[in-house]
């Protein structure tokens, strides 16, 4: 169709409306059914094929849902792919729909190599990918699963391979190994999806030397496919000089702030209470708008008005902003959190010190849970015996390897001074189901809301280190929660992760004491431990002072989420029965570096 040049040309620029937080289309999951395709053996599979992708949907739709609670797409082929013109078929269906990641499902075999003009041409190289072969013996899926497999391997093309140990009964549910499977590559790939073509904010550039906040501009390209933004914090400094802010959302939030006990500094202060209550939330407002944008500032300023497209963001803060204004501390607590003055919404993004590593891990794991994310600095290490020759207090029978103390002035969620999967009535290790427990139950947010309040004391900061002041969190995470902790690393242009889960601590209270004064006791701490491995060699072996932390033993999640990116893990502690990655990984005897070098970033 001919654009009307003369109608556009008339066009008034405007706040374009998005039913997302960021303007994108949902992910979509392809399925493709495939089968034999000569005559009586086409049309004695069809029936039954047709049966086993309607269960995979089914799966899908009940288990996998976005970061912000909406059901991804699932479309499925407009006809059984048994060749390559009912693959260019699918493919030109699929390129409409805008599919990112296809799964493969046969009960029979299929000629594998003529797939691959699906393979080529059904998606591209960016596509994930995976395919479930059904375990039984009148017309073997394995012979097909394993020939297509090999073919794609062959062509350096990634695939998750799917097929139960024992025998199946497709006339029953999934087993708990395919469905696992299955649910893990779909959530997997919807992260991946809603990554790309988003945006990093920096506001602020390098601070104190910290590495992870030199935003690597290349590696989130790469790697992510996303793109880096940043923003002198002069910025911030001018929309809150001119009220470049919802002038009646602030009143809304001052109000709700008032709701937590605050503490605020004794003695002379740079501002009063009020004036630094209120300077924090501008600044809370205002660091939301340059992220995703405000419709209702267009009429003030439209270009301003837009955002900047991000999914995360991270504060410089120190020092250059710090040693004049109050610092980010509340700002990045509330946006991380679940929850603002406007009630229950998904979390944004917001890393302390603009550590941008650390950032986009909590967004990768934001996106596979829908769970808010804990910033930590890894303060302390405390051994059995610290422990004791400080307090005199054992603590071998709840922290046997020792533990860390997490804690960190800024972005740690306030979701974290209560165990959600509690709250939620999860009994297991499930962050899934409580998380789509919360977001489908007005009352279960009510009470979150609650009480994270009552959990919370914002403190005033500590002159000394902020001139400015500021305002921080303080709480203490309850124990005998599952939590995983996460780092991106980068080594030269190439990047690994390292994953760990394991547990919050339950410390007597005298212990407590003893190792807040040891540190700040004005931020919120979280005392963890790593599953089968020592605190201290955890310590030692992670990267940087920062990791973050997801509520949930997802470790296996992550680790095939990073395999999707190409990401080598370089520490983790899955059991091996849980770790499901492309079937490339096994022509490099396992070796996740090999795989990932000969592959390289899925974006170059």
């Amino acid at each position: 169709m001919k654009p009307d040049f003369n109608k556009i040309k008339k066009e008034i620029r405007g706040f374009a409306h998005s039913e997302r937080r960021l303007v994108g289309g949902v992910p979509t999951i392809a399925l493709t059914p495939v089968a034999d395709g000569r005559t009586g053996a086409y049309e004695e599979n069809a029936a039954k094929t047709w049966a086993l992708v309607e269960k995979v949907y089914k799966l899908i739709a009940a288990e996998v849902r976005l970061y912000d609670g909406q059901m991804p797409n699932i479309v499925v082929a407009p006809e059984i792919v048994y060749g390559a013109r009912t693959g260019a078929v699918a493919q030109e269906y699929y390129k409409k729909m805008g599919v990112s990641a296809n799964i493969w499902i046969s009960r029979s075999w299929a000629y594998s190599d003529e797939l691959m003009s699906a393979c080529m041409g059904c998606g591209s190289s960016e596509w994930q990918q995976a395919a479930y072969g059904l375990n039984q013996t009148d017309r073997p899926g394995a012979v097909w699963l394993k020939a297509f497999c090999a073919a794609m391997d062959e062509k350096k093309r990634p695939i998750f391979s799917i097929y139960n140990p024992d025998l199946e009964d497709e006339n029953k549910p999934f087993t708990s190994y395919v469905a696992t499977r299955l649910v893990r590559f779909s959530r997997a790939a919807c992260a991946v999806a809603e990554m790309r073509g988003k945006n990093y904010l920096a506001v602020g550039g390098v601070s104190m030397g910290i590495i992870g906040s030199d935003v690597r501009r290349n590696m989130f390209h790469d790697y992510f496919g996303m793109g880096s933004v940043s923003v002198d914090m002069t910025e911030v400094k001018g929309r809150m000089e001119t009220g470049f802010f919802d002038s009646e959302e602030l009143e809304k939030s001052v109000t709700f702030m008032k709701k937590f006990d605050i503490t605020f500094g004794k003695g002379k202060r740079p501002l009063s209470n009020n004036e630094l209550l209120r300077a924090s939330l501008k600044m809370t407002l205002i660091v939301r708008d340059l992220m995703v944008g405000n419709e209702k500032l267009a009429d003030i300023d439209v270009e301003k008005a837009q955002g900047h497209h991000a999914i995360a963001a991270g504060t410089q803060g120190q020092r250059a902003w710090t040693d004049y204004y109050p610092n980010f501390d509340l700002t990045e607590s509330i946006l991380s959190s679940s929850f603002d003055w406007n009630g229950f919404r998904a979390p944004f993004i917001v890393a302390t010190e603009n550590d941008s590593k650390n950032a986009i891990g909590m967004t990768a794991a934001m996106l596979l849970t829908g769970a808010s994310q804990l910033f930590a600095d890894i303060r302390t290490n405390w051994t059995v015996k610290s422990v004791r020759d400080r307090t005199g207090i054992n603590v071998s029978k709840v922290a046997p390897g020792g533990f860390i103390d997490k804690r960190n002035s800024g972005a740690a969620s306030l979701d974290y001074s209560l165990n959600i999967l509690k709250l939620a009535g999860v009994s297991t290790d499930d962050i899934y189901k409580a998380i789509r427990k919360l977001q489908n139950s007005k009352t279960l947010q009510n009470k979150l809301i609650k009480e994270s309040i009552s959990n919370t004391t914002y403190m005033a900061a500590v002159i000394e280190y902020f001139l400015g002041d500021g305002l921080s969190s303080h709480f203490t995470t309850p124990g005998n929660i599952p939590m995983t902790s996460y780092r991106y690393n980068t080594i030269g242009d190439k990047m690994t992760v390292s994953i760990i889960e394991g547990k919050t601590v339950s410390l007597p209270k005298k212990v407590i004491e003893e190792v807040s004064s040891t540190t700040n006791s004005t931020w919120p701490e979280t005392y963890w431990a790593p599953n089968n491995m020592s605190s201290f060699d955890y310590m030692r072996k992670i990267g940087p002072n920062h990791d973050a932390n997801s509520f949930g033993s997802i470790g296996a999640d992550l680790i095939t989420l990073n395999s999707m990116l190409r990401i080598p893990v370089d520490m983790q502690n899955v059991a091996e029965k849980d770790i499901f990655r492309p079937t490339i990984w096994d022509r490099f005897a396992g070796d996740d570096f090999r795989a990932c070098e000969t592959l390289g970033p899925l974006y170059i």
